[in-house]
């Protein structure tokens, strides 16, 4: 792997974990470095593996304002609160939503934001190259590792390989695709589309090797199940629907099937009734709702960068402290926008549970969706303590929702899906027509219900609304989507060592 340029971990870590909390899993640091079999001794050792795993993946994540930046910010309803804290770095964001990642990555203004890091692959293929390994050594077996126990870490190791090109392919497209442990070759990047079909065919057969539940409530969502495999199978075919689509109706009967699997299962749930204490369950994580998430807690002194929540940016005073210095939210929604998501003359708990001054359009307007866990202590400048949703149980079910839609011949039973959550949510329910109003419907009630979650770009881009500047204010053209326009830049650090390598064309010439 020298030729990526990636300075990649030993093949094996000793870290310092006490296997009883999650909060191991994602902050954890090496005291020892070992290769090869000298590692790969026990299941103590694969579990401080998966340890550094998880803790390497969101590492990324805690970089810079990631999941706001590659989720939400990029369709451009998002603005900065006039008088907000560093408000001149904050327009970062508003940048964002002019598509202007070049800006945003290297006007000096906005250098601590670290937007730029975003572009840098090296630690997901870290992570990647981890798997790989430890992947082999359970092949080859581990001493008092049992046969169950070696089938459901190589379901796990394979879904976190998986899960990482799947997120790699929706910020850069066409990435590197290997499965070797060490893979000396020069190779270039291969198609999207054909990379998460591997993924698809690496990951299905283990959905059956994974137990629906881990058996210890505190690694509920923070270590993946079956719902998980199955939330990231039925994501990488609604992906791949909406670039192949010859294959189009592939896709979505695959997630309709896995989708009724899921929900047939009965092994999770919307957590209900539709409460500020229920709501703080789920934002806190490991919930009954949740598939899988990066499990923090303050109590378990996790390094979380202030900047990292996406939430950080919509909260006040007295959702977030000091008071003094968090009068105001840094930013807010186009209160257009939230009107057209939430209509004031349409029933829905989460218009009032979820905001407040939803429609201001200015520092007033507060997510209060990520304000129920309120870390209070005094004058610290603290977040409040919530988990970083990555799968949830009624995107699931909003994904089934929309594939069933989609093939023309399910419409009742994507209405009864999709009302499924506007019932929890004590919403109207939807009445209307099948067809495209059923459609725009299901994707709105996605807009709505994983507000803040790092998905409604993503819809975008798959659905391919992008194009259309009804669905968002800053829409592409068909040449700019073509031409990779939804994509981040690359590093050029990924052309070291590696004459196949290229980067994303839309970038590196003037990014329009």
């Amino acid at each position: 792997m020298k030729r990526f340029n990636l300075k990649l971990a030993s093949v094996g870590l000793g870290l310092m974990l006490g296997l009883g909390s999650c909060n191991n899993y994602l902050n954890v640091e090496p005291i020892d470095r070992l290769t090869g079999n000298n590692y790969y001794k026990s299941a103590e050792d694969v579990e401080a593996n998966f340890a550094f795993i998880y803790s390497r993946f969101f590492d990324k994540i805690n970089e810079s304002w990631v999941m706001g930046a590659i989720g939400e910010a990029r369709s451009g309803e998002i603005f900065i609160s006039p008088l907000a804290n560093n408000e001149n770095s904050r327009k970062v964001i508003e940048v964002m939503g002019q598509n202007d990642l070049n800006q945003a990555i290297s006007n000096p203004l906005f250098d601590w934001y670290n937007i730029d890091r975003i572009t840098n692959w090296k630690t997901y293929y870290e992570v990647i190259q981890n798997t790989n390994i430890l992947i082999q050594k359970l092949e080859e077996g581990i001493p008092g590792v049992s046969d169950s126990e070696k089938n459901r870490y190589l379901a796990e190791a394979k879904f976190m390989r998986n899960f990482t090109y799947f997120w790699m392919c929706r910020l850069y497209g066409d990435v590197v695709y290997y499965t070797q442990p060490y893979e000396a070759a020069a190779l270039p990047r291969e198609a999207m589309v054909s990379v998460i079909n591997k993924c698809i065919e690496d990951l299905m057969p283990q959905k059956d090797l994974m137990p629906w539940s881990l058996n210890d409530p505190s690694l509920r969502g923070a270590r993946p199940a079956k719902g998980a495999i199955i939330a990231l199978l039925m994501h990488m075919n609604m992906w791949n629907s909406g670039f192949d689509h010859a294959n189009k109706q592939k896709y979505y009967e695959a997630t309709i099937a896995l989708g009724k699997e899921l929900l047939a299962s009965n092994q999770h749930k919307l957590i209900a009734p539709f409460t500020d204490q229920n709501w703080a369950i789920v934002t806190k994580g490991r919930s009954e709702e949740s598939l899988f998430e990066f499990y923090k807690s303050i109590n378990y002194g996790d390094n979380v960068n202030p900047l990292t929540p996406f939430w950080d940016h919509f909260l006040r005073w007295p959702y977030k402290f000091p008071r003094f210095t968090n009068q105001i939210s840094h930013c807010y929604y186009l209160p257009s926008y939230m009107m057209r998501l939430f209509p004031e003359d349409v029933a829905d708990k989460r218009r009032e549970m979820w905001f407040e001054d939803i429609y201001s359009g200015n520092g007033n307007f507060v997510l209060r969706k990520y304000g129920t866990n309120v870390y209070a202590s005094g004058n610290e400048d603290k977040n409040p303590d919530n988990s970083f949703l990555i799968f949830r149980y009624a995107d699931a079910i909003l994904l089934y929702a929309e594939a069933c839609a989609e093939t023309g011949s399910n419409d009742d039973e994507a209405i009864r899906a999709v009302n499924l959550i506007r019932t929890r949510a004590e919403a109207t329910p939807y009445t209307g027509s099948g067809g495209a109003e059923l459609k725009d419907f299901i994707f709105m009630e996605r807009s709505r219900e994983l507000f803040g979650e790092s998905h409604h770009y993503f819809d975008l881009i798959r659905t391919r609304r992008i194009l259309n500047p009804t669905w968002t204010m800053s829409p592409l053209s068909l040449d700019q989507f073509n031409r990779g326009g939804w994509t981040w830049p690359i590093d050029r650090e990924a052309l070291r060592y590696n004459p196949n390598m290229r980067l994303n064309d839309y970038w590196t010439t003037i990014g329009r």
